[in-house]
């Protein structure tokens, strides 16, 4: 087995030298991550004390109002951290133990969001089928093999990566990616890991669950085009939320996997940061926005609530 002993630290070089603003900085992550967490946690106490929500659907809005507030976690407290230091190292551990932190995230969104596709697909084109295929036990059980799947299968991804030998230290991100820490290895075998992240990392983890989303829309555009205007209003009402969560995450995945193959100098560095810590700063603001002000059943108990 070989170990990197010989490198004890990564430099995390996107942040520069900013100067005093990076006081501003500082207060504005900060308010973004306290803003995430009373958010998502409203959202999650709501549905636990408001019998009504206690369906399959409001269940997978629960788990996904909870990786959400992982998610954030996984990286905006090392941000802000990272904005007031003046060297920006970070060492291999907890390198590591944040690539695992980010990609379970990852990989838990998009199956919560794969698996709620087909809670739809199931509302609207088996409406008479749907309590008998959809039931609270199956959902736990589904939510739950998403989280284990999901740690099992990031964890054997970065069991490859802790074995190499490390011979460069600089990260041109502002968080420790698993393919950018790759390329930092001259370890004979790092192909091997190529391999296992692109398998793991992508094809299961990205690639399976957006095939299983397009799937169950196609399924659902073909019954709504023939189908009644009441239908077709609400496919449109509870499918909307859902989809602009996708598309949101998309983005978000998508800028961050271009900017690790291509020369992205050419955006402002604000801008660059903005964009790579989308997922983890305006992803978990925008679900509980975006479910909380257009599902009906969510802004009614909100009312209440209060």
């Amino acid at each position: 087995m070989e170990n990197s002993s010989e490198i004890v630290s990564f430099v995390l070089s996107m942040y520069g030298d900013i100067g005093h603003l990076k006081y501003l900085y500082f207060l504005l992550t900060m308010i973004l991550y306290v803003s995430v967490i009373l958010a998502n946690t409203a959202l999650i106490v709501i549905i636990y004390v408001k019998p009504n929500l206690h369906e399959p659907m409001y269940l997978f809005l629960c788990s996904l109002f909870v990786n959400d507030i992982y998610g954030s976690t996984a990286l905006l407290p090392c941000l802000m951290v990272q904005i007031l230091s003046e060297t920006h190292d970070i060492s291999l551990l907890f390198c590591f133990i944040q690539i695992f932190n980010i990609q379970t995230y990852v990989d838990i969104e998009f199956r919560t969001l794969a698996i709620t596709s087909y809670d739809r697909y199931v509302c609207i084109c088996k409406p008479l089928r749907y309590n008998n295929i959809i039931t609270t036990r199956r959902v736990q059980i589904v939510i739950l093999v998403i989280w284990i799947v999901s740690f099992i299968q990031v964890g054997v991804l970065l069991s490859f990566t802790i074995r190499l030998r490390f011979c460069g230290t600089v990260i041109e991100k502002v968080c420790c990616v698993n393919d950018l820490v790759l390329e930092l290895s001259c370890s004979p075998n790092r192909m091997l890991s190529y391999l296992n992240s692109l398998l793991f990392g992508l094809v299961f983890g990205v690639t399976a669950p957006l095939v299983f989303i397009l799937f169950t829309y196609v399924k659902i555009l073909s019954v709504c085009l023939k189908a009644s205007k009441e239908t077709k209003t609400k496919a449109f009402d509870t499918c909307t939320p859902h989809l602009v969560s996708i598309m949101s995450f998309v983005f978000a995945c998508f800028y961050n996997i271009v900017s690790q193959k291509f020369d992205m100098t050419f955006v402002p560095l604000e801008l660059r940061v903005i964009l790579l810590t989308y997922a983890f700063l305006i992803q978990p603001m925008l679900n509980p926005l975006i479910y909380g002000l257009k599902l009906s059943k969510i802004r009614g108990a909100f009312k209440r609530f209060n």
